[in-house]
């Protein structure tokens, strides 16, 4: 039997493991948004010169910069997947830890 610092110990690592499985999936994200935004301002800007500081994000730029966005989710999509199931099981974790040892509040409510 564990005490309870040693189980609010645990369950501190375990939330944080989660929190840091979270950040990665959010970078991967980020990193597919701008490179995805990246890819459509260098095609269009093949296609249209309207001088340097011009930024005109017409529908068709936003029909480019979806498609580019779909395609590189598609291409991490084993990445995305194995991070998103990761998250489940985490959650599934935590979930369990809380009710086999009756912790029911996150630890940053618990004061006394």
């Amino acid at each position: 039997m564990r005490s309870y610092t040693e189980q609010r110990a645990m369950l501190a690592r375990m939330e944080a493991a989660r929190a840091e499985t979270e950040r990665h999936l959010a970078i991967i994200e980020n990193q597919i948004a701008a490179r995805a935004e990246r890819m459509t301002t260098s095609t269009r800007v093949k296609a249209r010169q309207f001088g340097r500081g011009a930024t005109t994000w017409t529908r068709a730029d936003e029909r480019d910069f979806q498609e580019n966005l779909a395609a590189l989710r598609f291409e991490r999509r084993g990445e995305i997947d194995a991070l998103t199931r990761k998250l489940a099981r985490q959650a599934g974790a935590i979930a369990a830890f809380r009710v086999r040892y009756r912790i029911n509040e996150p630890a940053w409510e618990a004061v006394s």
